[in-house]
């Protein structure tokens, strides 16, 4: 995952794999030690941040191993894979992955209705897409027998919305020549900047050939109704609200698997080709997207 996504927090890391921070911690500690993973922490202005892992020299080796590959050919570099520590993406690149090990945290609690089962990172995306457009991130969520596509759109509140609306016509570009119509779920910061960025999307769609083949929803951390600690980073719940023609009904905020139905030709059967069934136009040495979910526990384990 640190491969794939560049950068985890502490408690995205908890979220993917861990039951409790305190087990967290004593394995990271050790994977630090032994160079599998590296470690920052980035200075705020007040409190403290939480930890950020990378992935380190001995992990890389052991994944390019675990694939048959030399490990020249991932085209690691140590120095890279630190120098996001320093990079003016960082935040949003923890926020793009806070989203997703959100969505991989509910799969795993017991009863779960829902499961993450893709999630690509921005470079896979790009280096798929890229020629006509670039998100900042894929997924695939599946519930009750339904599933939904979709690409993330990240919004930290500095992109001009003009931008973000242009982006609409790539969209549009990709369902044209791949036949998929796959929606657009953007991800804003607060509540009046959703607002404003939704005159912006519709004004777009508006402008499109075809804009059925380019569904869009919005939501912001700040929705009324779904803050706290149980829905302000919950992706999964009822605060997704489509953007549509004016004079189109709204629905009203809906949850991620309800997307599926008010776009049913965003929901493919199982035998249906879908995004990650495109054709792979990757390096040969690049690495299969892991699965968002951790393996199973073995059966038997190494003790201390």
């Amino acid at each position: 995952m640190l491969y794939e996504h560049k950068v985890l927090t502490t408690q995205q890391i908890v979220e993917l794999c861990y039951p409790t921070m305190r087990a967290a911690n004593h394995r990271l500690l050790d994977l630090f030690k032994w160079r599998v993973v590296d470690r920052f922490q980035p200075f705020v202005s007040s409190g403290t941040a939480p930890m950020h892992y990378v992935l380190d020299i001995a992990g890389s080796v052991a994944l390019a191993y675990e694939d048959g590959l030399d490990p020249k050919q991932l085209g690691y570099r140590h120095e890279d894979a630190i120098g996001i520590a320093h990079s003016l993406r960082l935040a949003h690149a923890v926020g793009v992955n806070g989203f997703f090990t959100a969505l991989v945290a509910l799969s795993q609690r017991p009863g779960a209705r829902g499961r993450l089962t893709a999630w690509w990172s921005e470079l896979r995306c790009g280096r798929l897409f890229g020629d006509m457009v670039r998100p900042d991130a894929y997924g695939r969520w599946r519930e009750d027998g339904h599933q939904i596509e979709f690409f993330l759109e990240f919004d930290f509140g500095t992109e001009d919305l003009g931008k973000l609306g242009r982006k609409l016509h790539g969209y549009e570009k990709l369902a044209t020549a791949t036949g998929i119509t796959t929606p657009v779920l953007v991800w804003l910061p607060t509540n009046r900047r959703e607002t404003t960025a939704r005159r912006a999307l519709a004004d777009a769609l508006s402008e499109l050939d075809r804009p059925a083949l380019v569904p869009v929803a919005t939501s912001a951390s700040d929705v009324a109704g779904v803050a706290g600690v149980a829905g302000e980073n919950n992706p999964a719940v009822g605060r997704w609200l489509p953007v549509s023609g004016p004079s189109s009904r709204q629905p009203g905020r809906l949850r991620l698997a309800e997307l599926a139905h008010l776009w049913p030709h965003a929901d493919p059967p199982a035998a249906a080709p879908s995004s990650t069934s495109l054709p792979a136009q990757q390096a040969p040495a690049e690495l299969a997207a892991p699965d968002p979910l951790p393996p199973s526990p073995s059966t038997s384990r190494f003790r201390r």
